[in-house]
């Protein structure tokens, strides 16, 4: 009886490593699988899942779905433009007294509708302190931003000769408190949402035209505001009271 017992145990335990390779092929078969799924996206049905997740989920500040990283396919081209071209139709509208001098120009790209104002509107050269003429182009300005929902973003610029003097030691500098500077009379003096404006400064590394006359070097020292399109529009700021 114990030999037989024996047999019976030596030959269960035989072919037991079978059922790891069934598993392990099995495995192996369902992450191909995956991995070619993954390769074949099919846009209008994953347009359709995303759709129907966010459904489920919620759209709101807090939403499962909402981010702008990750698979999410970006905006298709062209996405937004009928709200482009109506920005850019109504700010040419009520700015184009100072739009014939010249030095002030309003374009479409595709972050929005971009108004590029240039330093002879606004500063004295290498200085960030707004000019009292300046406020006759930036208040009209911040009515027309003042209906919009729609993100700002203010944005210096300088030429590429470099400045050095006690209060700017670099075109970073001063780019940045040109940028802080309008900025800042938008939203003291007109009261635009502190929380839908942004500032950066580009130095010389943005420039409209090359550095290679004073001309153009006139037309790159400017502080550019950005109406940006294309975003989901805030309607309060996160943890405002």
């Amino acid at each position: 009886m114990i030999r037989k017992r024996r047999r019976e145990e030596e030959h269960e335990n035989l072919e037991r490593w079978l059922l790891t390779y069934a598993d392990l092929i099995t495995l192996l078969l369902g992450l191909f699988v995956i991995l070619y799924a993954m390769s074949k996206i099919d846009t209008p049905r994953y347009g359709e899942l995303v759709a129907a997740l966010t459904g489920i989920f919620g759209k709101g500040e807090h939403g499962v779905i909402q981010g702008h990283a990750g698979m999410v396919p970006p905006p298709i081209a062209g996405a937004g433009g009928d709200e482009r071209a109506a920005i850019e139709k109504e700010v040419k509208k009520e700015m184009s007294g100072t739009m014939a001098s010249g030095l002030i120009s309003v374009e479409q790209n595709e972050r929005g509708v971009t108004v590029h104002m240039m330093e002879e509107l606004l500063f004295a050269s290498g200085s960030a302190d707004l000019k009292d003429a300046s406020l006759k182009v930036l208040d009209p300005l911040a009515e027309i931003l003042k209906k919009m929902p729609n993100d700002i973003r203010v944005e210096g610029h300088t030429d590429d000769v470099p400045i050095h003097n006690d209060k700017f030691p670099s075109n970073w500098h001063l780019s940045v408190a040109r940028a802080m500077t309008t900025a800042y009379y938008l939203i003291e003096r007109h009261e635009l949402t502190p929380w839908k404006i942004a500032v950066a400064g580009y130095s010389q590394y943005r420039p409209l035209l090359p550095n290679t006359t004073p001309e153009n070097r006139a037309r790159n020292r400017r502080v550019d505001i950005v109406i940006v399109t294309g975003e989901p529009k805030k309607t309060a700021a996160p943890g405002a009271k």
